[in-house]
């Protein structure tokens, strides 16, 4: 028992980061951090609950790394090639078939005891497998190694990349890609490059994806590992086709393998989508009101969902809404930007939450897609525990509505010219409007007559002004002894201003 359990801490601290995180998750655990915290939580789950499924999950993990014998490799190697161990004559029928060779070595049997298993790519569809999955073996002990790969293409795989269609000029949508990856035969494995990788077919190096620039300081550029075309290089016949691929070798295990593919654009990913993944409006809102639906456990009642017409990739308004079946939130991105930067720089990460995100788990969104139709200059929609919808407006348009609904409608003012005295014509009877107890006037009503305002009188010389002119005839003799009182405190009449 303490013989295993030391057996099995030494494998653990041979492992790379890959296998701990498969460890960590086979046994529920958290995969996430550094090698050094993966490598101590490994340990202390072999000391606490060290089981015999335990042991079988790390005797598996560590001989995937280091295993005891190539069996599924062959032991034939070309005479080219220096022999190390025992080797076995091929008869020339056998060479006659393309018998494809690797690092010297043919291809492996059809099935593999530990084959390796390569993620499938939405944008690539298998049609053949020229060469499968083989390893990487180094020839000598210097830091950059060549390996060898030589096969051919039949009649009708000619035929299928010569008569398929153009994606652009001069690239076909049949091709024959390279993609390599870490030999590890524990779950599915994604694209990988080697360390200073090139790849030279027929004696002409092809190119290989570069290094994505990193906006962020202290950031390393990453590099897009996707499946390198070949096809330009080959010889579109059934001539023998050489690939070396010049790799580092720094203790990590790669292999390498060929396919015949068919290349898809966003384009046709997109009207696949439309096709086959689209929820009914009527799905959709049973989805609503099973988040809404009152929890008697939980103390806080969600009466409402608010969702964003906006998408969060590239925040304009909506076109196709999208989002992921496993991602327990409704906010929608648009399904064409979406596949559209998978295509130039495959993620696969929903923008809203930052889970995978892959394209078999896509679906468009019924119910925000008829709710896009109908609304055209809202950004944001709540939706309600019976499973319908209402705009959400925004807090600067509200107040630009009340401000209209509860603004006066003033009277215009019609400025006059002046008379060539500087003065206006009188008001008539008839158009002179009336003053308020602040001694100012309302505009006429009258189209010729200007605004006229009163600035000097007050209360009290507007009742004198209504006095004077009510007396009787007789009181004109007095006038000369009893002058009338100034109507302000200048010499000229100041009664009336004009306003220009």
């Amino acid at each position: 028992m303490a013989a295993e359990l030391v057996e099995a801490m030494n494998m653990v601290k041979s492992f790379r980061v890959s296998d701990l995180q498969t460890l960590l998750a086979s046994m529920g655990r958290s995969k996430s951090g550094l090698k050094q915290d993966l490598v101590g939580r490994a340990l202390r789950l072999v000391q606490t609950e060290y089981s015999p499924e335990l042991l079988k999950n790390v005797r598996q993990l560590y001989e995937s790394r280091f295993p005891k014998a190539t069996g599924w490799l062959p032991a034939r190697r070309p005479e080219v090639v220096p022999v190390t161990q025992s080797t076995r004559s091929t008869s020339p029928s056998t060479n006659a078939q393309g018998t494809d060779y690797l690092n010297g070595l043919p291809k492996p049997s059809p099935t593999p005891a530990s084959e390796i298993k390569l993620v499938s790519l939405p944008f690539y569809q298998t049609l053949e497998t020229l060469v499968p999955p083989t390893e990487l073996l180094a020839q000598n002990s210097e830091k950059l190694q060549d390996s060898p790969c030589v096969f051919e293409l039949t009649q009708s795989q000619v035929d299928q990349i010569r008569n398929s269609s153009e994606l652009r000029p001069g690239i076909k949508s049949v091709q024959v890609v390279l993609r390599i990856c870490y030999t590890d035969t524990v779950g599915v494995q994604e694209d990988q490059y080697p360390p200073n990788i090139a790849v030279k077919v027929n004696q002409s190096y092809c190119h290989v994806p570069g290094y994505y620039p990193s906006n962020k300081p202290g950031v390393e550029p990453r590099r897009p590992c996707r499946p390198v075309n070949i096809t330009p290089w080959l010889h579109l016949s059934t001539a023998l086709n050489r690939i070396t691929v010049t790799w580092g070798n720094f203790g990590k295990r790669y292999c390498v393998a060929v396919y015949l593919v068919r290349v898809f654009t966003a384009a046709d990913l997109f009207s696949k989508l439309k096709l086959c993944s689209v929820e009914s409006a009527d799905r959709c809102r049973e989805r609503i009101q099973d988040k809404l639906r009152f929890d008697p456990e939980s103390e806080i009642a969600t009466t409402g969902l608010r969702v964003s017409l906006i998408c969060p990739l590239v925040k304009m308004r909506l076109n196709v809404p999208c989002r992921v079946l496993t991602c327990a939130h409704l906010q929608c991105f648009d399904a064409v930007f979406f596949l559209q930067m998978n295509e130039k720089k495959p993620t696969w990460t929903c923008p809203v939450c930052d889970k995978p995100a892959p394209f078999e788990l896509l679906t468009i969104d019924g119910l925000l897609s008829e709710i896009l139709k109908e609304t055209e200059d809202v950004e944001e929609i709540e939706y309600l525990t019976d499973g319908s919808w209402r705009p959400i407006r925004d807090e600067k348009e509200k107040e630009r509505e009340r401000e209209r609904s509860h603004t006066p409608e003033y009277p215009l003012l019609h400025i006059c010219s002046p008379e060539a005295n500087g003065h206006s014509p009188a008001p008539t009877s008839a158009s002179q409007p009336a003053k308020s107890a602040a001694g100012t006037v309302a505009a006429p009503t009258g189209t010729g007559a200007g605004a006229v305002v009163d600035l000097t009188l007050d209360s009290s010389s507007e009742e004198e002004e209504a006095d004077g002119p009510t007396g009787d005839s007789e009181d004109t003799d007095d006038s000369q002894d009893n002058p009338a009182p100034k109507r302000g405190r200048y010499a000229y009449d100041k009664d009336l201003v004009t306003a220009y």
